[in-house]
This record gives structure tokens, sequence and C-alpha cells, in this order.
């Protein structure tokens, strides 16, 4: 499969506003703030307060740019797939808005502006890191997991979860313990946020041949593998309570125990035959998520001491 096929000039984007709005659409903005609603939370634990803003701030442009050259990438690999989905044919590249060689060139370019860009303002292991989750995201995920595994999102989702390790490396220099542990709660909370919406969308995923668990395994199937995902996520999420003080613990078990109810009624509608909104789910885990993140961010700000181990 050829992925670098240059598409027609006639639908290209006409004047100067129409370009900018294509290439903005490449990398994808709704991706990059949901990657951005983890990163922050990340560095002010890390810090246990907030950080030195110039860290702050060149941690967050520097990861807007590595997940906007993934993006971007991603886009390139996957303009035949995106073309005949229904969700995806409005971008850039089926619009025919930017040429598959310009959206190729741009998406290097910023990969490798962004590794320059942490390197002189935070850190090598940041740099470092943030290259790494672009290659495996375009390499491993989108081209290799995402058209012949239908546990494509399972490891594939990995490359998501890497800017928490990111901002921690940026204000640290190191990787620690906790940093793992937010990794973990992101990569646990990616199938099922992904396999509800896929859930929705699975005629499209069935039509470009792309293997998302909701296309190759029965609906009970899948509503199973959510609830146990759910489960994994809640109980990974409270790890970080030592780490931590009382108000993340009780944002953790709230928020959770929240996702965890309208999975298991998710699952069980499904066993029953009965009509399910499984992007209800979907909306839910985004809220979840940004509780827990709000959780940790404000519990780190406050600076109270954490809880600890209790052995």
């Amino acid at each position: 499969m050829s992925t670098a096929v240059e598409l027609p000039t006639a639908s290209r984007a006409r004047t100067p506003g129409d370009l900018l709005r294509a290439y903005v659409g490449l990398v994808k903005p709704r991706v990059i703030e949901l990657l951005l609603v983890t990163t922050i939370p990340a560095m002010l634990l890390a810090q246990r307060g907030l950080p030195p803003l110039g860290t702050f701030f060149a941690t967050l442009v520097g990861g807007i740019m590595a997940a906007g050259s993934a993006n971007a990438l991603n886009c390139v690999a996957d303009a035949d797939i995106d073309s005949v989905m229904k969700r995806t044919k409005v971008r850039p590249l089926p619009k025919h808005s930017v040429s598959t060689r310009h959206a190729l060139v741009f998406g290097l370019v910023l990969g490798v502006a962004s590794f320059v860009f942490l390197w002189a303002t935070t850190n090598l292991l940041a740099g470092v890191l943030a290259v790494a989750t672009i290659l495996f995201y375009v390499l491993v995920y989108t081209l290799v997991l995402k058209r012949r595994t239908a546990q494509n999102v399972v490891w594939g989702g990995a490359a998501g979860c890497m800017p928490v390790v990111i901002g921690w490396s940026a204000v640290t220099g190191t990787v620690e313990w906790p940093a793992l542990v937010m990794f973990g709660i992101v990569f646990f909370w990616t199938p099922p946020h992904t396999w509800a919406l896929a859930t929705k969308f699975k005629d499209d995923y069935r039509r470009a041949g792309v293997p998302m668990l909701p296309v190759v395994a029965t609906p009970v199937q899948v509503t199973r593998q959510i609830v146990l995902y759910t489960w994994a996520t809640v109980l990974w999420s409270l790890l970080l309570v030592p780490a931590t003080s009382w108000l993340y613990a009780v944002s953790a078990v709230v928020a959770g125990a929240w996702f965890l109810v309208v999975a298991h009624r998710l699952h069980a509608a499904t066993k029953r035959g009965a009509k399910t909104n499984p992007m209800k789910l979907f909306h839910l885990s985004n809220t979840y998520l940004m509780l827990v993140c709000v959780g940790m961010s404000v519990d780190s700000l406050l600076g109270w001491p954490a809880l600890g181990w209790p052995f």
C-alpha cells in the first residue's frame, strides 16, 4: 500500500485562509486538547506545585508541535482510509486541500522542530521521548497495528500515554514511578474510550477495512472488554494516591465509580438486547479523565502532604 500518492490539485485550498485551515486540520486540534489535559497535571505533580513558567509553557508548546507532527504524518499514512470513512472524509487530504507531499514535509519538519525546541528549552530526555512517541504512533500504530489487529488501540494507544511522561521528564529530567502510573491510567482508559466511539462508527471502519474490536467481535464481547478495561483504569488510578493527598483520592474514587456504573449499565443493556447509546460512555470517559486530571492538578497546586505508602 502506498501512502505517498500525490492528490489532484483541483480542490486544493484557494486562499491563504483555506490553506491555514487545512494545515490546522492536519494537526487535529481536538486530539491535541486531550493530550494537554494529561500533560499539565503531570507537570504539576512532578513539581508538587507550579513549575517554572518557562518550563511549563515550553513543554506545552513542544508537546503541541510533537503531537501535531504525529497527527499530520498519521493523516498522510491514513489518507486512503480517511477518504472512505464518513467521519474522516472531510480531513484535508481526502478533500485535496493540501498535497500529500506538503503534508508529509509539514509533519516531518514539525517533528524535528519539536525535538530541537524541547531539548533547547527543557532537556534532552523530553525531546527524545517526544520523537520516540511520534515514531511509535506513525510506524507501529498507524502503519502496522491499526490495519492488522483488533488490539490496535490497546497497544497503539501507548503513544497517547506518553505526554504525561514527557511532561514529567521536562520538569524533573527523569522518569519516576508516578509518571508510569499516570501512563497506565491513560493506557487502560484508551480502549473503552475508543471502542465506545468505534461502536457508533463500526460501519465506517468495516468499509475501510480497519479491524476495530466492534467490527470483528459481538456487541456483548465489546462491552465486556469495556467493563474490564474500565475496572483496570479505576483501580490503576488509585496507585497514584500515595503521591497525592486525600483530595486526589476522593476525585479518583468518585469519578471512577461514575465511570464504572455507566460501563456496567452499557454491558447489561447490551446483554439484554436493549437499545444502547455507546456515545454516552464515550463522552463520560472524557469527563472521567478530566475530573481525575483536575483533581490531580488542584491537589498538586495546594501542595498538601502526600499520603505516602501505608507500609
